[in-house]
């Protein structure tokens, strides 16, 4: 059987490669601002995706159970930040191809707790990471080393597809005219509030 470090990375790099908004934020950013944003605002999803599957891995029962119960709201707020962050990128100014600026700090600081705040706030990793654990039967009985060693595998693999996707982007970046990459950033805004949109409409449907 693989080790806890291997399974944890292999089902890390799987939930984070599944298409999502997010995809097209770190996508967004990279194109927009450079490498190194894409990178930081992935690792700000893999810090989300480590967060929850330490509660998974750890069979945090209560805190997980408590989390689904309120993914109404939480649905409800990821929606409209998305919807709000789609709509601004849609409406926002040609990017620029030059690197970021005296003010990077703050930028990559937002750009990282931006989507990390985008992740836990969102229904679907929740449910992912406690049904895959519970149906794996990855949860911790009293192992914490290999539980620990798990999680540490699900935030590599995270982190490694954030990182794969911010490089291929950033080097499409560096070879395409500024028109395409307007294209493709308006394209994206719009696919960010379209998710937006759904996850208002789902959270407001939900009984």
């Amino acid at each position: 059987m693989a080790s806890p470090l291997l399974r944890g990375f292999i089902l890390g790099f799987a939930i984070a490669a599944s298409p999502g908004p997010i995809f097209f934020l770190c996508l967004r950013r990279t194109l927009a601002r450079g490498w190194s944003s894409g990178v930081v605002a992935g690792l700000g999803v893999a810090t989300g995706d480590g967060t929850y599957a330490a509660l998974a891995a750890f069979g945090v029962g209560a805190v997980t159970s408590v989390l689904v119960g309120q993914r109404r709201w939480l649905g409800l707020i990821g929606g409209v930040v998305l919807l709000g962050l789609g709509l601004r990128a849609v409406r926002a100014r040609p990017v620029s191809q030059e690197p970021l600026s005296g003010s990077a700090a703050g930028g990559l600081a937002a750009s990282y707790l931006s989507t990390l705040a985008l992740t836990l706030t969102n229904p679907a990793t929740i449910i992912a990471f406690a049904a895959v654990f519970a149906g794996l039967g990855l949860a911790s009985a009293g192992s914490v080393l290999p539980a620990t060693i798990l999680v540490a595998g699900v935030l590599i693999g995270s982190a490694s597809w954030w990182v794969v996707l911010a490089t291929v982007a950033a080097l499409a970046r560096a070879r395409v005219t500024p028109a395409v990459i307007q294209g493709i950033s308006i394209a994206s805004g719009l696919a960010i509030a379209a998710f937006g949109g759904l996850a208002i409409i789902s959270a407001i449907s939900r009984v």
